[in-house]
């Protein structure tokens, strides 16, 4: 392995920026408990977002109460995938960007993680970003500024630097501050559901309610989109690789989905019983421009400092992580003016969404966009996974030549580039959205079966294709 990636003598330590990137962690430098990811990964999911994707349930999809809750139980199971990937961070002691070329060889990976790992992370920076731009800029506008562009990029601009800077200290301040800031959020986030709770009809029946194939429209479609937040996180192999190598699996596995299922849970439920006292008008604008009607002038003023510490929270998260892209797939850039980089496309990204659309849009367009790819990739890391027993020659993770063992047929791995391919096809064929209803999904009726088909498929192939290359055998 090249000296390039052996451990680095620099502490993880919250009070300086942390400079190691990818390089493998030896034995003396792990340290943790898998009990701390819990905060790690409620923090980004006590959210307005939970409010807005909730409350499209009831008020856009016409779910009675019961059925929402259904769905969203359902689909917050689902976050056990990225706890099981969460485990293979400490048992490879190296980033989940650099533990997938395992799975798709070394040029294969550089592929799927330049796209997946770097440019969408700049999209979905953006997307997050937009919501603390939008409600930000309304914050200063009732105070007095009355130029809202400049708003807005003030706004942006502020949460944006703060965040590369989060990035930048990286995983102990990550790990040491995020408990600190789930405890706020929760409070935030509880006064704010205690005020709207009397507002809200538990009574409700939809005017028209949904039967036959209509209901199963809606309860698809809202499946996959809920769906859409825990497969999106595929890096959680990031945050847990300090970790001592000897650590419980499921003890990293509960704690992750744990921390991801509960705040998803409950939030997303009160935006299920918010989408009964809300208009169509104010969701489509932004549930949380709603909220801070229904909301006394103080308790607004700190909803949207929970948006922006969520938003920092959450990006935070996701700019750490693709800052390590870059050295994963071979480009000679240290991981902190990597962060820096990631930050800078966000922000003109930012920029773009927030003078042009509205906040729902952008929501939707992440939420259709993502499925197609997170689908397969998440479902074949986890596969994975589980065929290798959690099993990955760390050495060989850095052996970048036809001589690794991890170099397959050219640098491509056949299974996993393929299980990526067919499994985001499949995912395609199913979804149903208002930009895109795939065929098949048409030939249903518009049921949305993107979800539970792109997983089968994706598992599917990829364990038919890595079994009979013996691609998985060797590590068992």
């Amino acid at each position: 392995m090249s000296s390039t990636y052996l451990d680095s003598d620099a502490a993880d330590s919250a009070k300086h920026p942390e400079k190691r990137g990818i390089e493998f962690i030896a034995p003396e430098h792990r340290h943790g408990k898998p009990y701390e990811l819990f905060a790690v990964w409620a923090a980004p999911n006590v959210s307005v977002l939970s409010f807005t994707m909730g409350a499209t349930l009831t008020l856009v999809l016409g779910l009675e109460i019961w059925q929402a809750m259904a769905v969203i139980i359902a689909s917050n199971l689902l976050w056990v995938l990225p706890g099981i990937v969460a485990a293979s961070g400490p048992s490879a002691g190296t980033s989940g960007s650099v533990i997938t070329r395992a799975i798709y060889g070394i040029r294969g990976n550089r592929i799927v993680i330049a796209f997946y790992g770097w440019f969408v992370s700049g999209i979905f920076l953006a997307l997050n970003w937009v919501a603390s731009t939008f409600m930000g800029a309304e914050l200063l506008r009732r105070i007095g500024m009355g130029n809202e562009t400049l708003a807005k990029a003030l706004v942006t601009i502020v949460v944006s630097g703060i965040t590369v800077l989060v990035a930048v200290y990286g995983h102990a301040l990550i790990l040491r501050s995020y408990t600190v800031v789930t405890a706020a959020l929760l409070a935030i986030f509880v006064v704010v559901t205690a005020f709207i709770l009397p507002q809200i009809d538990l009574g409700f029946v939809q005017p028209e309610p949904l039967g036959g194939l209509d209901l199963w429209i809606s309860l698809s479609i809202g499946f996959a989109i809920l769906a859409s937040t825990p497969l999106s996180y595929s890096n959680s192999a990031d945050l847990a690789r300090y970790l001592p190598s000897e650590t419980k699996a499921w003890r990293i596995v509960t704690a992750t989905a744990l921390g991801g299922a509960v705040p998803g849970i409950i939030f997303l439920s009160v935006g299920a019983l918010l989408g009964t006292a809300v208009s169509f008008e104010a969701l489509e604008i932004g549930i949380d421009f709603a909220l801070l009607e229904m909301l006394p002038g103080w308790l607004g003023i700190l909803l949207v400092i929970g948006v922006v510490l969520n938003t920092v929270a959450l990006n935070g998260m996701t700019t750490y992580t693709a800052s390590m892209v870059f050295q994963s797939i071979g480009v000679p850039i240290r991981r902190i003016p990597s962060a820096v980089l990631i930050g800078v496309l966000g922000t003109i990204f930012t920029f773009v969404l927030a003078m042009s659309t509205s906040l729902i849009d952008a929501v939707n367009l992440m939420l259709q966009f993502l499925l197609i790819i997170s689908v397969p990739t998440m479902t074949i890391y986890v596969v994975d996974i589980l065929l290798r027993r959690n099993r990955y020659d760390s050495l060989q993770l850095f052996e970048q030549f036809p001589s690794g063992k991890y170099w397959y047929r050219g640098g491509y791995s056949v299974a996993g580039m393929t299980g990526l391919l067919v499994g985001g096809l499949a995912t395609a064929l199913f979804l149903s959205t208002e930009v895109w209803i795939g065929p098949l999904s048409l030939a249903l009726g518009g049921v949305d079966l993107s979800v539970p088909v792109g997983i089968a498929v994706s598992a599917l192939c990829y364990v038919v294709l890595a079994k009979k290359s013996t691609q998985v055998l060797e590590a068992v």
